[in-house]
C-alpha cells in the first residue's frame, strides 16, 4: 500500500471535531463582562477569519436594542465573506418571537433552547412534558417558514439524564424526527464527571445513532475540559468552548486547551488556526477586562518560560525539556527567566538571544549579580541584561543615543494633562509639548511628534502597561512599572523603578528608546 493511501486512511479515521464558539454569548455571561457592539464585531471577525471556528454563538434573542444592533452587524459581516450560515443566536420557546428576533436581525440559525430535564420542565415552566415539546415544534415549525436552521439546547440534560432519563428520551423520540440539524447537550450546572459524561453521551449516541450531538460543558468542578474531551471519546460529534475560559460562575471550557488536548492526545481534526489562539486570547482578555493567569495553559504570560538553570541547559544540548507544545506553535517564542533560579545555562540562553559574548567568569560575574537580584525579589527582564553586564563588568554604561534633558508636567482640573520635553537624539536636540488623558500618556504623544515631525520616524507602540509596588515592598516605596513595546513585529519589555510612577514609567520608555535606536543605527550602518 502507497504512502498517500496509507494518509488518506489515516486522515479518515481521526474524527473531525466541530468547534463552535461561545464567547459572544456564554461568555458574556461572565460577571462584569459586556461588549460593545464593535467589540462584538471585532471579536467575530477574528474567530471566523483568524482562528477559523466552525461557529460562533453571537448573542441571546430579545436582550435589548443595543444587543440587537450588535447582532445584526455580526451577521451583516458574516453575509457578505459568505458565512452567515456559521453565526448562530440563542432562542427561547416563546411562540416564535425569538426566531423573528433573530430573523430581523439578518441571523438564519437560531439555536433554541428547551428544558432536558423534567424538573425544569415542571418547575420552572409549569409544563408537562407534552405541552413543552408542542410549544417546541411551533417555534420550529415558525423557524422553517422562514428558512432558518434550528438546533436544539437540551438545557440541564446532564440532570435529566441523572435523574429523568424517560423525560429526555421521550424529548428526543419526537424531536429527532423533525428538521432539527444539531441536539446540543449542555451539563448546565457542571455536575458531571468524565466517567458519567461517557455513559450519557453513549447512550444518546447508541439510541439516536444518526443524530449530530454537541456537548456545552460548564467548569464548576474544574472539569469543562476533561468532560468535552470524554464527550469527544464517546462519539460527540461538536464541542462548545469560549476564549480564555469566559463563561458564568466557573466559566466555560477554553478554547485553547480544548484544541491542543483534541489535537495531541485525541488525535481528533478541527479546522482551528492554532497560531492564532494567543491574538484571540488577548484580544478578549482586552475588551472584557478580564485578566489571564500567568500560568494558563496556552495562553499565560509564564507558560513558555523556563526558570530554572537545569532546563536551559537540557534545551541548549537537545531540547530536554521541551514538548509538544512548542511555542512557536501558537505564534509565541521560549523565554529564559532571569532570577535567582536561572544558572549559568538561563543567562547563556538570554546573552547568546541578545548577541552578547562573555567569557565564563564574566558570565559567572553576571550570574551571581542577577541572583543578588531574585534575592531582593527584583524583577530583571532580558533588557536589562546589556546593563546589568556593563555594571558587573565595571565598564561605563553604554552611552545614551536617546536622553531626556528637561520635561514639565502638569494637570489641572477641567483640562488635560500638558507635557512639554527636550530630548537629546544622537547629539541633536528636540523640543515638543503635548496634551494626553494623562501625564505619562501627554508625555508619550509629545515623543511622538518628535519622532513623527523631526526624524520621520514611527515610535513604537505601547502594547501594555503595568504598575506594581516591587514584590516585597511597601505602598510608600518605589514604583515599579512594566512597558511592553511593539516596534514593527518585534516585542521587548522595559521596566522602571522609581517613587513617582510618571518617572518610572518614563525611565522605562528610555530604556525602550536606546534599545531600538541602537537597533536603527547598526542597520542604518550596515545599509551603508
Amino acid at each position: 500500500m502507497g504512502t498517500a493511501e496509507q494518509m488518506t486512511r489515516g486522515e479518515l479515521r481521526q474524527p473531525y471535531i466541530e468547534i463552535m464558539d461561545c464567547t459572544l454569548r456564554d461568555g458574556e455571561q461572565t460577571s462584569g463582562v459586556s461588549f460593545l457592539p464593535h467589540e462584538k464585531l471585532m471579536i467575530a471577525r477574528t474567530l471566523l477569519n483568524e482562528v477559523n471556528v466552525d461557529r460562533i454563538e453571537v448573542s441571546s434573542a430579545r436582550i435589548s436594542d443595543g444587543e440587537k444592533d450588535a447582532v445584526k452587524m455580526v451577521c451583516r459581516y458574516a453575509e457578505s465573506i459568505g458565512k452567515l450560515d456559521r453565526v448562530e443566536v440563542l432562542g427561547f420557546v416563546d411562540g416564535g418571537k425569538s426566531v423573528e428576533w433573530i430573523y430581523d436581525c439578518g441571523g438564519r440559525v437560531v439555536n433554541l433552547l428547551a428544558k432536558g430535564s423534567l424538573r425544569h420542565c415542571q418547575q420552572q415552566l409549569g409544563k408537562t412534558t407534552e405541552e413543552h415539546i408542542a410549544d417546541i415544534l411551533q417555534c420550529v415549525d415558525e423557524a422553517g417558514r422562514l428558512g432558518m436552521e434550528v438546533n436544539l439546547y437540551l438545557e440541564d440534560w446532564s440532570n435529566g439524564m441523572l435523574d429523568s432519563k424517560e423525560y429526555v428520551y421521550q424529548m428526543m423520540d419526537t424531536l429527532s424526527k423533525t428538521s432539527i440539524k444539531r441536539f446540543m447537550l449542555p451539563d448546565t450546572l457542571g455536575i458531571m464527571h468524565p466517567l458519567q459524561c461517557i455513559e450519557f453521551m453513549r447512550k444518546m449516541i447508541k439510541r439516536y445513532p444518526e443524530k449530530h450531538f454537541d456537548f456545552h460543558a460548564h467548569n464548576d468542578y474544574d472539569l469543562a475540559v476533561s468532560n468535552s474531551l470524554a464527550a469527544v471519546l464517546s462519539g460527540c460529534k461538536g464541542i462548545h468552548v469560549t476564549v480564555n475560559g469566559l463563561g458564568e460562575r466557573c466559566g466555560n471550557a477554553p478554547l485553547a486547551s480544548v484544541q491542543v488536548i483534541l489535537k495531541d492526545h485525541f488525535h481528533a481534526r478541527t479546522n482551528i488556526r492554532e497560531d492564532k489562539l494567543n491574538a484571540i486570547s488577548r484580544l478578549v482578555e482586552g475588551y472584557s477586562g478580564i485578566a489571564i493567569a500567568h500560568n494558563v495553559p496556552i495562553v499565560g504570560e509564564n507558560v513558555f518560560t523556563q526558570v530554572a538553570g537545569v532546563h536551559a541547559d537540557g534545551d541548549h544540548k537537545d531540547n530536554l525539556y521541551c514538548n509538544r507544545l512548542a511555542p512557536e506553535r501558537f505564534g509565541r517564542k521560549r523565554e529564559y527567566a532571569l532570577g535567582k533560579n536561572s544558572g549559568k545555562a538561563n543567562i547563556a540562553k538570554n546573552l547568546e538571544e541578545l548577541g552578547l559574548e562573555l567569557t565564563p567568569e564574566q558570565t559567572k560575574k553576571v550570574t551571581e549579580r542577577i541572583t543578588e537580584l531574585g534575592d531582593r525579589k527584583e524583577l530583571v527582564t532580558q533588557e536589562d541584561l546589556p546593563y546589568i553586564v556593563s555594571d558587573v563588568l565595571k565598564h561605563s554604561v553604554p552611552e545614551d543615543k536617546v536622553r531626556l534633558l528637561s520635561y514639565m508636567v502638569c494637570t489641572s482640573y477641567g483640562l488635560k494633562p500638558l507635557a512639554s520635553i527636550k530630548v537629546e537624539i544622537n547629539g541633536q536636540e528636540y523640543a515638543a509639548d503635548s496634551t494626553g488623558d494623562g501625564q505619562y500618556d501627554a508625555f508619550v504623544k509629545a515623543l511622538r511628534k518628535i519622532y513623527k515631525d523631526y526624524l520621520n520616524r514611527t515610535f513604537p507602540i505601547l502594547a501594555n502597561y503595568t504598575v506594581s509596588i516591587p514584590p516585597g515592598g511597601r505602598t510608600d516605596a518605589l514604583v515599579q512599572t512594566i512597558i511592553t513595546w511593539n516596534n514593527n513585529g518585534k516585542v521587548i519589555r522595559t521596566r522602571g523603578l522609581d517613587a513617582d510612577q510618571t518617572e518610572a514609567a518614563i525611565k522605562a520608555t528610555f530604556k525602550m528608546l536606546n534599545i531600538f535606536e541602537d537597533e536603527f543605527n547598526n542597520q542604518k550602518h550596515h545599509t551603508l
